[in-house]
């Protein structure tokens, strides 16, 4: 089966196209097949890819294959799932640490990770929401917060701080969130109460103070801005980041968490219904074949435009 493989740390360039045996039905116990029609590009892949996370995984060195999300169609039949059914998930690369990713054509993958496709979405659309979804909502988990709570979210124009955003609404909390200018009015129909677009820290807690004077009661930080952001959160409010490496340091009792994105099969199946159902709006900047990964890789890296980068297998 068609791979490609990270052959040795650094930039797009040490991707490369590889062939590998095709797993074998029985071969992992506890494990099922699923024959992939579209990964994405995630930010990790490109930490994991440049060496930034080596010391995070230990003796695991290239090549390895990358890949977190994933769309297909399952080989291997589970409980409530039959072989064939469309089926999406994503891979907890950095738990697992086999060093089997998705980029490639067939992949093994825990039952608990899947969730059935509607026919609605396709397998592009499916691509791009598992990893993003479930750990943006993980974390509107971790604010616990009641309903009527005014937060923010910082990079409501990224794909993790857009679903962010849509989360936090659906839960009924206040959301002002931190984006890029031009992105009011789309921020503003998913649910935002306003958008404080990017500049200095001090202008932008002024800005968020103006939406609640008495202070947030959580911020939820996915462009890991950090300490900066703390003046906008009350005494004991809570703060969760999307990266352990950017925690702000605790104070004034303020509870500080770092969200560590899961999979959650039933959780998903209910998202990928509300993206059926046009509740839930996912956002893809490219779709390129397999074979131009390092130019995928490029294009995220660059920024080239807001979404998420998928790949068709």
């Amino acid at each position: 089966m068609r791979v490609v493989e990270v052959t040795a740390y650094g930039g797009p360039e040490v991707l490369r196209m590889a062939r590998r045996p095709e797993p074998e039905a029985g071969e992992v116990p506890g494990r099922v097949r699923v024959r992939l029609k579209a990964t994405s590009v995630n930010q990790a892949d490109l930490k994991i890819r440049s060496g930034r996370f080596a010391a995070a995984i230990g003796g695991l060195a290239p090549p390895f294959i990358l890949g977190f999300d994933f769309a297909g169609r399952l080989l291997d039949s589970v409980p409530g799932l039959p072989e064939g059914t469309r089926v999406a998930g994503f891979i907890p690369w950095l738990d697992e640490l086999t060093g089997e990713g998705a980029y490639a054509e067939v992949i093994r993958v825990d039952p608990s990770w899947l969730a059935p496709v509607p026919d609605e979405v396709d397998f592009p659309t499916a691509a791009s929401v598992p990893l993003s979804s479930l750990t943006a909502a993980q974390a509107v988990d971790l604010l616990e917060l009641p309903a009527g709570s005014p937060v923010l979210i910082t990079g409501a124009s990224g794909v993790v701080g857009r679903f962010a955003l849509q989360h936090a609404a659906a839960a009924g909390l206040r959301v002002a969130v931190l984006a890029d200018e031009g992105d009011e009015a789309e921020l503003g129909l998913l649910g935002a109460e306003a958008v404080v677009t990017r500049g200095a820290p001090e202008e932008v807690v002024t800005k968020v103070l103006a939406f609640a004077p008495e202070r947030l009661h959580g911020i939820f930080d996915a462009a890991l801005i950090g300490d900066p952001l703390l003046p906008a959160l009350k005494d004991g409010g809570i703060f969760v980041t999307a990266s352990a490496e950017r925690s702000p340091a605790p104070e004034r009792e303020i509870d500080v968490k770092a969200v560590h994105g899961t999979p959650d099969g039933p959780r998903l199946k209910r998202m990928l219904e509300k993206v059926a159902a046009r509740e839930l709006a996912t956002r893809m900047a490219d779709v390129l074949p397999l074979e131009e990964v390092a130019e995928a890789h490029r294009r995220a890296e660059a920024g080239h435009r807001p979404g998420r980068i998928v790949l068709l297998i």
